[in-house]
């Protein structure tokens, strides 16, 4: 086998399913998919496991059929996270700038975002994320790097991601339990906006819609930086449930039903057209127009939408999307949810695939593997930060937020 340290490793744990994708340079800049494996996931639910035994297994299934694909064996890996439990707020840090010539040095720029960490949180949560926004030096803002200028006054506004710290553990713990190490926790919008946003649209104010099985993640990005970001109660899993529940159909039917036949926008289904439903426990089937099917799921993605739609309307976005919209995931596919968000929000929408990477591409080319394919490439940028600095030894979450604010100062 080659060797691992040549490669990256990307693994979403969602609700429905395990991916894992493994990668490495290409020796011209580029990024290429070497191997990459998936399985169904029992053991995780809303984006929490709940079952350490079924977790544990889906992870070594989809990381052997990695491996099998790169002839690689997989020793740590970057890891998503997206858990209902997953908590976004904005904070701001303030120091005096320490040298008497009033030059701002690197350690104000850490003690900056240190203060900004400060905030009091409770006993049982952890900061995942501190996401430098922009610096101000006495009221003047906007400013990326504010090394070597001078000032009296520093300050900056950060993004702080938290979590669940049992929650987290819990995670940690199954990754290791299938024999591998954790290198970093990510918050999974963060790892997904690499994949499928261009810099154009973070600059000029876009949200990204991660819809996955058990939740929805979305973050807002403008000028360059996330400036909203968190975790809804709903996902595509919702969908399906709906529709098994009111046409009495097996879970697995009417997950089928919503992929091939389902749509979520009256508008764009046909009168005359009808579907076979099986009923439960091998009774006969029966023909269900498809409009009684989208009068199922259009609610539901129009409860989703509005979710959206307030959370946008509470930090202030609402109407500041002059990048639109990105869906993506695999819950992202469901027809007629492009023109759907388009209507609620008010905002020019696409989907969002994978771009920036060689390899199986084809393979890739889907919504469901945004979040896999967005891991590798912050794993590839976290990978060279980390040549730069001393290695550190075991993981623990508080250590991990350290390492990210190494691997921003070395962009700054």
């Amino acid at each position: 086998m080659a060797k691992a340290e040549e490669y990256v490793v990307g693994i979403d744990v969602g609700s429905s399913k395990v991916a894992v994708l493994i990668g490495k340079r290409d020796g011209k800049g580029g990024i290429e998919i070497a191997g990459r494996g998936q399985a169904p996931n029992r053991g995780t639910r809303r984006g929490n496991i709940v079952n350490i035994e079924a977790a544990v297994e889906a992870l070594k299934a989809a990381s052997e059929e990695a491996e099998v694909m790169a002839g690689v064996e997989i020793s740590r890996a970057f890891v998503g996270v997206a858990g209902a439990d997953v908590r976004c707020v904005n904070s701001r840090g303030m120091v005096s700038v320490a040298r008497k010539d009033r030059e701002i040095a690197r350690s104000d720029i850490q003690r900056a975002l240190d203060a900004a960490q400060s905030a009091a949180l409770p006993s049982d949560r952890e900061i995942l994320h501190a996401i430098p926004q922009e610096f101000v030096v006495d009221e003047q803002g906007g400013i990326a790097d504010p090394a070597g200028m001078l000032g009296s006054r520093l300050e900056v506004l950060v993004h702080l991601v938290t979590g669940q710290a049992a929650r987290s553990k819990t995670l940690l713990t199954c990754v290791n339990r299938a024999g591998i190490e954790v290198a970093e926790m990510v918050f999974e919008p963060l790892a997904t906006g690499e994949a499928v946003l261009t810099p154009d649209e973070k600059d000029l104010g876009v949200l990204l819609v991660d819809i996955g099985a058990g939740t929805t993640a979305y973050a807002v990005y403008n000028d360059g930086e996330v400036q909203h970001s968190g975790v809804l109660p709903v996902g595509a899993g919702h969908f399906t449930n709906d529709l098994a529940m009111v046409l009495r159909t097996p879970y697995a039917e009417a997950e089928r039903i919503k992929l091939k036949e389902g749509c979520c926008l009256l508008s764009m289904v046909q009168e005359e057209e009808g579907i076979s439903v099986p009923a439960v426990a091998g009774g006969a089937a029966r023909v269900v127009p498809r409009r009684e099917i989208c009068e199922i799921l259009q609610p539901r993605a129009e409860e989703l939408l509005t979710l959206l739609r307030d959370e946008l309307g509470r930090s202030g976005w609402e109407g500041q999307l002059r990048g639109g919209i990105v869906l993506t995931g695999g819950g992202a596919q469901l027809d007629g949810l492009l023109e759907l968000t388009g209507q609620v929000l008010a905002a020019s929408v696409r989907y969002g695939l994978p771009h920036g990477l060689g390899g199986l591409v084809d393979v890739l080319n889907s919504p469901g593997w945004s979040t896999a394919a967005g891991l590798i490439r912050y794993a590839i940028h976290a990978e060279g930060s980390a040549e730069r600095r001393p290695k550190r030894a075991g993981f623990s979450v508080r250590g991990m937020v350290g390492s990210l604010r190494n691997v921003f100062s070395d962009l700054l």
